[in-house]
């Protein structure tokens, strides 16, 4: 018995260290820009819509109200998303720097610039 728990420690801690070696592709600004460009496919559009509105729920999910100040505050009534998707592509092919950064980042950057929070 302390031989097979023996060999399944072995072979998860060499499974472990093969999958930490492996690169995770992460999806870059650029990438993110010609999927949202319009006019764009349906499943383009769906893809970019989806993505970038995980984007922003995680942040709304994990900012922490009293630990962390919000910096991307969107008022109401919002733009549309088709608009917001518009102004980004145009963000982002305006600051070419950021083509081979995470998109996810670039995005946030984005909207705090876009919609930052009032000072107090």
């Amino acid at each position: 018995m302390k031989k097979i728990l023996f060999a399944l420690i072995v072979l998860g801690t060499l499974t472990g260290l093969v999958h930490a070696q492996t690169k995770v592709q992460v999806l870059s600004t650029q990438e993110l820009v010609t999927t949202c460009k319009l006019p764009a496919s349906p499943e383009s559009r769906s893809f970019c819509v989806g993505y970038t509105t995980a984007i922003y729920d995680t942040y709304l999910a994990t900012r922490h109200p009293q630990r962390a100040k919000p910096y991307i505050c969107v008022k109401q009534p919002a733009p549309s998303r088709d608009e917001v998707v518009a102004d980004f592509v145009t963000f982002a092919q305006t600051n070419q720097q950021t083509s081979d950064k995470p998109a996810a980042g670039v995005f946030l950057g984005f909207l705090a610039s876009r919609f930052p929070c009032a000072r107090k």
